[in-house]
């Protein structure tokens, strides 16, 4: 799991919370008013429009916090998600929502270009997150290049990538957006996921995923 380390430029300055040791487990019944408010918190609309995949009203709703330079998220990507695409997205239990929470300026970047290249279409947005986790190792080497090549593949002139990354509007949303869910969700590390509410920090396998998917399904 990776914790945040520091942020980019006009970056948030975020609240690193430690975890709390011996507290008692909530309340059934405030367990699920928690959840509840937890539901309410991920349904506001945020300043970046969501990137979903999936039904919009499947049982499950999973969203993802990732930085695009955490490691653990390239693994996941890479090995866990494909799965939970095929079996439950794409059949319609589970709706997907991934969000950017970048950890540093380079995971900033890859998440401005993801943007700038998908324009709105959650497809080409997952299908450059696989691209920019594939390419992970060269783009913590050598950033700028990176970018810029994954750019011209994907269409964009040469300084496209350089262009879209000084876009300031779209710096400022993806800032609001990490300074919410840090403050309000308690996001402080990536991944995180939130199953139906359910907050799961760090790396999981498919197994362990399905475990938590499968009695919500039943339901």
């Amino acid at each position: 799991m990776t914790r945040i380390r520091h942020f980019f430029v006009a970056a948030l300055v975020l609240c690193g919370l430690a975890a709390l040791a011996g507290v008692p487990s909530l309340h059934p019944v405030r367990a699920a008013s928690t959840q509840s408010a937890t539901v309410a918190l991920l349904a506001k609309p945020t300043a970046l429009p969501d990137m979903a995949l999936g039904h919009a009203k499947a049982p499950v709703t999973i969203y993802e916090f990732a930085s695009m330079s955490c490691p653990h998220c390239a693994a996941f990507e890479q090995n866990v998600f494909p799965m939970i695409r095929s079996k439950y997205i794409d059949t319609g239990k589970v709706r997907y929502i991934f969000r950017e929470f970048p950890l540093d300026i380079k995971a900033v970047g890859a998440s401005m270009v993801a943007r700038c290249i998908a324009n709105g279409d959650a497809e080409k947005f997952f299908a450059t997150l696989d691209t920019i986790f594939k390419r992970q190792e060269p783009l913590m080497a050598e950033t700028t290049e990176t970018l810029r090549a994954i750019g011209k593949e994907a269409g964009m002139d040469d300084n496209g990538a350089e262009q879209c990354i000084r876009n300031q509007a779209q710096l400022d949303k993806l800032s609001a957006d990490q300074k919410f869910a840090n403050e309000e969700l308690k996001v402080d590390a990536t991944p995180t996921f939130f199953v139906n509410g359910t907050m799961t920090k760090g790396a999981i396998s498919f197994e362990e995923f399905e475990a938590k998917l499968k009695p919500l399904l039943k339901k």
